[in-house]
């Protein structure tokens, strides 16, 4: 197809010009317009060749929030004599949410098989995307709603993505405050066997608290990608943090491996982050033998626990910046508050769960300042 090869072949920084030139020739596409998710979630930026006077759409509402949120094509209704189309279609990445494309077409021009033929365009952008990046700021800068801060920009490089989908998984994660996050992360990876998961949480502010989790982060893979278990990869990383720290910095994590054909899930908790469960409408949080967080003293041992999950089973992974949060007055998120939050959003693909518990923080800070970094990972498990 003409604009797949296009896009196979334009320059990092011509990806929308030149899809827009072959969508012109082979379906007389009027405009063409790509809108990328900021670093929140909330809004849908436009990039800066497009419409010099476009501003942001909101990511959850509106035509564009529509495409977004359902992650299925919106075609706007017509209003009478008007004969153009505007379709806004979704474009994701093994569900990666990164944004929506919106084209314009003659009505004549338009039918359910173009429709798909646009989807599909789309999905391949959302592939051609992800390898620009490599070579170009453009799609990064246009994620921006404000500058980010050094620390922040350090830890969002470091994130595998905001979402994955895989037939046994669906998963999603999120930081905020998103412009100015200090030390927590999170970090996947899955093969045929398996998944492994690790969210952490490096202590202090700003880029040292970013330093110390980038060490943690990169030695863990580091382990990971050598192939060894779950407690090695742990030892190691420890070994690494405490070796350049001694002790006066540390990074409490939570480390998980999956098995994808059993449900079997390894575990070993070592620092704060929590991991709750929902299952059959009832949130509760599940407890793990606790462990010295990474780098806190020279060769620590870490010991591996076993649970399993069944389908349709949804786990949380958050931060102590979510449960321990206070309100200008001073009182805490808590525990309650959380499980609550976790039950209301039940019915959301876990993609949108970290945003929509965040959005409940929010609330709960009112118009005080977030004390720490909030960290909310999502994991649907369909076995």
């Amino acid at each position: 197809m003409a604009a797949h090869r296009a896009l196979r072949t334009a320059a990092p920084h011509q990806l929308l010009s030149d899809l827009g030139s072959a969508l012109r020739r082979h379906y007389s596409v009027a405009q063409l317009e790509l809108r990328v998710a900021d670093y929140g979630m909330t809004a849908l930026r436009p990039l800066p060749s497009d419409h010099a006077d476009a501003g942001p759409a909101p990511a959850h509402i509106g035509p564009h929030g529509r495409a977004f949120g359902s992650q299925r094509p919106f075609v706007e209704p017509r209003p009478e004599g008007v004969e153009t189309v505007t379709a806004h279609l979704p474009v994701t990445v093994r569900g990666d949410c990164l944004g929506v494309l919106t084209v314009r077409l003659p009505e004549a021009r338009f039918s359910s098989g173009v429709l798909a033929e646009l989807a599909e365009i789309a999905d391949v952008l959302g592939h051609e995307l992800v390898v620009a990046e490599r070579d170009t700021d453009l799609f990064v800068r246009a994620r921006r709603s404000e500058r980010l801060t050094l620390a922040a920009e350090m830890q969002w490089q470091l994130l595998p993505g905001r979402s994955c989908s895989h037939r046994e998984f669906d998963l999603g994660g999120q930081l905020e405050p998103a412009y100015a996050v200090h030390g927590d992360n999170f970090d996947w990876s899955t093969s045929a066997e398996d998944l492994t998961l690790t969210v952490v949480n490096g202590m202090g502010e700003g880029i040292e608290a970013a330093l110390l989790t980038h060490l943690a982060v990169n030695a863990l893979r580091n382990a990971r990608r050598a192939g060894l278990p779950l407690a090695d990869q742990a030892h190691l990383a420890d070994q690494a943090v405490y070796g350049r720290y001694r002790g006066t910095a540390h990074v409490s994590a939570l480390l998980l491996r999956f098995e994808l054909a059993t449900g079997r899930v390894a575990v070993i908790d070592a620092g704060s982050p929590r991991m709750w469960r929902l299952r059959q409408g009832t949130a509760e949080c599940r407890e793990f033998e606790a462990q010295l967080p990474l780098g806190m003293f020279e060769d620590t041992y870490y010991r591996v626990q076993e649970f399993r999950v069944l389908p349709e089973d949804r786990l949380f992974f958050v931060s102590d910046g979510v449960y321990d949060a206070a309100n200008p007055s001073g009182e805490r998120y808590g525990e309650r508050a959380l499980a609550r939050a976790l039950t209301s959003s039940r019915l959301l693909p876990p993609a949108q769960v970290p945003r929509a518990v965040l959005s409940e923080l929010a609330s709960h800070h009112g118009l005080g300042r977030p004390e720490d970094d909030a960290m909310v990972v999502c994991l649907d498990w369909h076995g």
